[in-house]
């Protein structure tokens, strides 16, 4: 046990420090580190490949408990203090930074939706409950504006859109992704802030012509649309803060890969039981 600390301990004190404290020599613990690897050093280290091919295929998102329930899909039977200490070990972490940029412009004249949707960001079926918001990402070129709607059932990206500036086109072009793929029912909850892109005439004329509920924040309020603000925050630190990105065109392509690639059909949520949001619908069917 004290050649195991030592060892768990080596790279944050001197080795011959460590050996005087421990009462143990220099020369035994060279012999320690030369035996046969332990069945449990063993275990470990098999379950260390499967932690750094896991964190590859996250972009380096996943935590503990996320880890864990990956790991428990392919087939190992392991608990979160285990998988916690490997990566701590190893220096596996999530990185996580803040920057911020206003993005919604309430200061307009066009009428304004009650909210429907009162914080409740749960639904029994997908189509139910929709939400949409914009964000950002800042380039070498400028500023790239991004507009996403959520299925809140399963907090599935159904629609996105990407462009230069922050005008109502953007936010319509993601609104019709979503109609063209999901074809929703008569009455679906359709969820955003009250920013002058989904409050225009031209954005609420789709709304009315597809039948929808419509369903608008309070003002100054972020806890009001907190489920696509999750996504947003997801995003970010999963992605878009950990490069920086020369061109617009590369952010775009890179929020495509990531949306498509890995968010809708492997990023576990705690919110759906640690199952996918394509997984999660999968299941509901």
């Amino acid at each position: 046990m004290r050649f195991r600390f030592i060892e768990e301990h080596a790279g944050t004190f001197e080795t011959a420090r460590l050996c005087k404290v421990m009462d143990v020599s220099s020369r035994g613990l060279h012999a320690f580190r030369n035996r046969p690897a332990s069945r449990r050093r063993r275990s470990d280290l098999v379950t260390l490949a499967h932690i750094k091919e896991q964190s590859r295929l996250s972009l380096g998102s996943y935590g503990r408990p996320r880890m864990t329930e990956e790991l428990k899909e392919i087939g190992l039977d392991i608990g979160h203090r285990r998988v916690g200490r490997l990566m701590r070990q190893n220096g596996i972490s999530v990185v996580r930074t803040r920057k911020h940029k206003v993005t919604t412009d309430s200061d307009h004249k066009f009428n304004i939706a009650p909210n429907l949707l009162d914080r409740d960001f749960n639904a029994d079926k997908p189509n139910q409950k929709w939400a949409g918001d914009i964000s950002y990402v800042w380039t070498r070129e400028g500023w790239l504006y991004f507009a996403v709607i959520l299925d809140l059932h399963s907090r599935r990206v159904i629609g996105w859109a990407v462009s230069n500036r922050m005008k109502r086109d953007l936010a319509i072009r993601a609104l019709k992704m979503a109609i063209a793929f999901r074809q929703p029912p008569k009455d679906c909850i359709h969820h955003t802030d009250l920013g002058s892109q989904y409050c225009s005439h031209d954005y609420q004329k789709i709304l009315r012509q597809n039948v929808f509920k419509v369903s608008m924040s309070g003002k100054g309020n972020c806890y009001d649309n907190a489920a696509v603000e999750t996504f947003f925050k997801t995003i970010k630190s999963e992605l878009i803060w950990r490069h920086s990105w020369e061109t617009r065109r590369k952010a775009e392509m890179a929020i495509f890969e990531y949306i498509n690639g890995f968010y809708n059909p492997r990023r576990r949520h705690s919110t759906l039981g640690w199952k996918s949001p394509v997984a999660f619908e999968r299941k509901a069917a």
